[in-house]
């Protein structure tokens, strides 16, 4: 994959209108999936032709304008980012840039392809993978996720932890499906090794079930935890929007994701852009820039450059998600799944 640079454009830090360093970028390669999880996507979903996505060479090319004008920490997500073919040549090609002014590559997956990929992505460089998952009950999985097989998610787990790459567990907060599960959850991770956090539901795109009924606040699940562990504060972050605390009585880490309890926007150093080229400066906003224009009508990055600083300036302070019973529309009317999470 060759990568094309314009070394006579100076780079411009990108700093948003409430003076944060935009530091930490999340690329969706792909809004496909090989699940439908029900809080994330329809069963019958409507993809983006293959022809409207960026090629592979593009993304590498707008993330390497990205670093260069600051990002040192770069997610690759999707849909599921390894469904996309060919897509560790995104990787390798990237992992050049690690040692530089990037300071980590890595990305969220589903799982189910890591036993295919774990041994290549270690030798990327990739340090970090976070899992969603949110159950160990492989009934309850294949419910929420539809089409997942636990058991494939698990052997990919163990393949990337033994090619040496740490493990963190994302598991959504669902009432009246995990709520019983989650001192096992937390247990079975801190046993292997794994730090675990917890997300709350978040209102993006229409899907069959009523958002509120799966909504379990994270004030709630924590009260429950605080009622069987002691739960110390600790100032550890991960460049993203996770609060953390210790265990004692396992010795791990949880992280607590709290879009609608508790906005976390006022230190957000994050923005994300699409399998199209979308830049979205909010997930929870809907304003975007079209990044894939300025990308294909010149080779020389001025232009994307140029269009990257304004729509930084329209960064907001912050999201506006609420979850109500029966609101007809969504907060924001596009699936997580084509902005990555």
């Amino acid at each position: 994959m060759t990568l094309i640079t314009d070394h006579r454009v100076a780079p411009t830090p990108m700093v948003d209108p409430f003076g944060r360093m935009v530091s930490y970028l999340r690329v969706s390669v792909t809004d496909r999936c090989d699940f439908r999880c029900v809080y994330c996507m329809s069963e019958d979903m409507n993809f983006l032709p293959k022809q409207d996505l960026l090629t592979l060479e593009e993304l590498d090319r707008l993330c390497s304008v990205f670093i260069e004008k600051g990002v040192k920490k770069l997610r690759i997500t999707g849909g599921e980012p390894l469904v996309r073919r060919d897509i560790m040549k995104l990787f390798k090609s990237l992992s050049n840039r690690l040692g530089g002014p990037l300071e980590e590559l890595t990305l969220t997956t589903n799982g189910s392809q890591l036993e295919k990929f774990a041994s290549e992505l270690a030798d990327c460089g990739i340090k970090r993978i976070n899992v969603s998952l949110d159950t160990l009950d492989p009934i309850k999985f294949r419910t929420i996720t539809r089409w997942g097989d636990l058991d494939k998610v698990l052997t990919g787990i163990a393949a990337a932890q033994k090619a040496g790459i740490s493990i963190k567990i994302n598991a959504v907060a669902l009432k009246g499906i995990n709520e019983s599960e989650v001192e096992a959850i937390i247990k079975w991770a801190h046993d292997g090794a794994m730090d675990i956090t917890f997300i709350e539901v978040m209102p993006m795109g229409d899907i069959e079930p009523d958002r509120f009924d799966q909504y379990w606040p994270l004030s709630q699940l924590r009260a429950q935890l605080q009622s069987r562990f002691t739960l110390d504060e600790i100032d550890y972050r991960t460049g993203g929007p996770a609060r953390y605390v210790r265990v004692k009585e396992t010795g791990g880490r949880i992280g607590f994701i709290t879009p609608l309890t508790h906005n976390f926007c006022e230190s957000c150093n994050r923005v994300r852009v699409t399998c199209t080229g979308t830049l979205y400066m909010c997930l929870g906003q809907d304003d975007a820039s079209d990044l894939r224009a300025p990308l294909r009508a010149s080779s020389d990055n001025k232009l994307l450059s140029d269009a990257i600083d304004q729509a930084i300036l329209r960064k907001p302070r912050g999201h506006d998600f609420s979850i109500e019973r029966n609101i007809s529309k969504p907060a924001v009317t596009r699936h997580m799944s084509v902005t990555g999470g």
